[in-house]
């Protein structure tokens, strides 16, 4: 009986060690989009603030959203590859949220397709609190996505180095994914350093906002190079645009209020002609130093806006000039743009 009696105690006093230390030693639930990126796969929204390896080759294979107060980095030299999913796949900054794109010249970050062909993937949105005549909370034509609001120095963190290629994927009759989407964002971002390669839409589209872009490369993107609308105010500095293909829309297009916009040193070469500026209603621009060579027609007033809302080399636009005598924006230095996977 006694030695019944002190198995027991015995059994219970282990029996508890073990409850009290399993108990104490619960395995953590890791978050399955943070397992995931850990595995070099990115889908899902962000739950928390995270930084990608550069040693990891990551592949996206659905959406990936950065919702508000949550924050990406992504290191120097990075290779995203994104799956052909079409609209599907994308990269989508949401109000709020932050970007850190911290590519260099020698290791530019690279977001592409296995074959970077045009309408690959959706490319990478940034929804932003900055001003746009579509109003506060307007709904985006991609994903819905929630965009607007009154502060034009609205920060949604920084892109520097980067390469993007294969996208505008097919949203419906009307819409596709552009290279890079600014929804509403403000100057506090930075962004520079940017080349958008092979988009069967646009290049970059700012929809409002006051963002500004410095050195941009935009090479066969099938609609627009550079496209505004809703009263976007912000400045493109060194802008080379590249057109070896047939049927592309414009180098530049904009559209509906005339914010003012300026683009500082533009040079864009077609060898298959084309039309280079268009401007939509009463929209215009201040350009500084542009360089034209290969379009049928360099200033295409759409909607008969007025040319005095175009101010080119300070004068108002001529649709009978040339514009080949500014000077070149020499990309010689920018080995980074034609980085490849």
């Amino acid at each position: 009986m006694k030695k019944t009696l002190f198995n027991v105690l015995i059994f219970a006093f282990v029996a508890t060690i073990a409850f009290t230390s399993c108990d104490g030693d619960d395995p953590i639930v890791k978050d399955k989009v943070i397992e995931d990126l850990e595995n070099g796969i990115m889908e899902g929204s962000l739950t928390e603030d995270f930084t990608l390896d550069a040693s990891v080759s990551y592949t996206l294979t659905g959406a990936f959203i950065v919702p508000d107060s949550v924050s990406l980095t992504i290191p120097a030299g990075t290779n995203i590859l994104a799956t052909d999913g079409g609209t599907d796949v994308y990269i989508a900054v949401m109000q709020g949220g932050k970007i850190f794109i911290e590519g260099t010249s020698a290791n530019p970050v690279i977001m592409s397709s296995s074959n970077a062909n045009p309408g690959d993937w959706g490319g990478l949105t940034i929804c932003g609190k900055a001003t746009t005549t579509a109003g506060v909370n307007a709904e985006a034509e991609v994903g819905g996505f929630i965009y607007g609001g009154t502060d034009n120095a609205d920060n949604s963190g920084s892109i520097e180095y980067l390469v993007i290629k294969g996208t505008g994927a097919q949203i419906n009759s009307e819409s596709q994914y552009n290279g890079v989407s600014f929804y509403a964002v403000g100057s506090g971002t930075k962004v520079a350093n940017l080349a958008v390669i092979n988009g069967s839409d646009d290049g970059v589209e700012f929809f409002g906002g006051s963002v500004s872009v410095e050195n941009l490369f935009l090479q066969n993107n099938e609609d627009d190079a550079i496209d505004w609308t809703e009263g976007w105010d912000g400045t493109v500095t060194n802008a080379y645009v590249e057109h070896t293909i047939e049927g592309f829309s414009t180098v530049v297009e904009a559209d509906k209020e005339n914010a003012n916009p300026k683009i500082i040193n533009l040079t864009a070469v077609s060898t298959t002609g084309g039309t280079a500026l268009q401007f939509k209603k009463e929209s215009g621009a201040t350009i500084t130093n542009l360089y034209l060579e290969g379009y049928a027609k360099n200033i295409d007033m759409k909607d008969g806006g007025p040319l005095e809302n175009v101010i080119i080399d300070g004068a108002a636009a001529d649709p009978a000039a040339a514009y080949n005598t500014g000077t070149k924006v020499d990309i010689s230095g920018w080995t980074w743009s034609s980085s490849s996977l």
